[in-house]
């Protein structure tokens, strides 16, 4: 059995670093393990233009450990009124790597997100032209669709014409937590892929109400049945290069998630690549890992992988406590705090 795994440098292509006080203590937890990370714009207001962006990349660059070589790569928010040619122009000077469609309030920040898809084809059609992904949350937000549906809806009413009418886009279903994104992105070509969290890959939706109301196991999309939840691992360690690591750890203090109306989100950064280590070993696929975490999102994004290696090794530890948010008198609390991990970087 194998008890120690050396596997080339992971990217995370879904990451939430926030702004400001927040940026500054969760980055370390990315940068120090990963090489590059996809970073979302959904901030206050939203990451819209590529002038927005460039500004933000400079914060984070400025809030990285020192000596650190990790690489954010940039995002568009879009919206209804997104500029086509400005998104052209992020796209050839470099400065974005992707464009985000949020649904209009489907997630956190998300408000500013897209009404109705076809609004933006002007915009998908300069994507499509320029290679430029498209990053999907791919949920409905009618009123009249259950939360347990609104992936496989979305699917059904969105992102098949979507696919239809932009044949050559690149789209990556993101955080994809039903057996149905699944089937979908593997019977796609290869201009389809989609990411896999963590927390989708070990619990279903029974683990909101263990005990009671847990807000910490809280997230959008929401997690599924247990059917749907085996269906993530098998397409996370099937070897698809569709599938790939992107953990979409989101941070919020635990004063916005044990309130009335808490936020959606679980902050998995601290020990992300131990938790996939974690599924692939019970799944009995670890020779998948890499392939899974290091090698499939590059290859889908025309990069190259990462020249530095990570080891892990099987040795158990407790998975961090809360991490503090310098000046603000707040605290995060991290994925499955205090409990056991099985695999640790070494």
């Amino acid at each position: 059995m194998t008890d120690r795994l050396t596997i080339v440098k992971p990217d995370d292509w879904h990451l939430h670093l926030r702004d400001g006080e927040v940026l500054q203590a969760v980055l370390p937890y990315t940068a120090n393990i990963f090489g590059r990370a996809i970073v979302m714009p959904n901030l206050q207001p939203p990451v819209v233009t590529s002038a927005d962006a460039a500004g933000y990349l400079d914060r984070i660059l400025a809030a990285l450990p020192e000596k650190s070589n990790f690489r954010p790569l940039m995002t568009a928010y879009l919206t209804d009124n997104t500029d086509a040619e400005d998104i052209r122009i992020g796209a050839r000077e470099g400065i974005l790597t992707a464009v985000k469609l949020y649904p209009a309030n489907a997630t956190t920040n998300s408000a500013h997100g897209v009404t109705d898809w076809r609004i933006t084809k002007n915009v998908l059609a300069a994507m499509e032209e320029e290679g430029l992904p498209l990053l999907i949350h791919g949920e409905v937000t009618d009123s009249e669709v259950d939360i347990f549906d609104r992936e496989a809806v979305f699917i059904e009413r969105i992102l098949t014409p979507l696919c239809q009418d932009f044949p050559g886009l690149k789209i990556v279903l993101e955080h994809i937590t039903t057996a149905d994104g699944a089937a979908f992105v593997a019977d796609s070509g290869l201009n389809i892929a989609a990411t896999i969290t963590p927390h989708h890959l070990m619990i279903n939706r029974n683990a909101i109400f263990a005990g009671g109301i847990c807000p910490h196991m809280y997230c959008l999309p929401i997690a599924k049945r247990e059917r749907h939840r085996l269906a993530l691992r098998a397409a996370a360690t099937s070897g698809d290069s569709s599938f790939f690591l992107g953990t979409d750890s989101a941070p919020h203090p635990i004063s916005a998630k044990e309130t009335d109306c808490g936020c959606a989100g679980i902050f998995n950064a601290p020990a992300a690549i131990e938790l996939y280590a974690q599924v692939f070993e019970e799944e009995g696929a670890l020779d998948r890992l890499e392939g899974f975490a290091s090698l499939h999102g590059p290859a889908f994004y025309g990069l190259a992988a990462n020249t530095e290696t990570v080891t892990i090794e099987k040795t158990p530890w407790l998975a961090p406590g809360p991490v503090k948010i310098q000046d603000e008198g707040e605290t995060i609390l991290p994925f499955l705090s205090g409990e056991e991990i099985s695999w640790k970087i070494v």
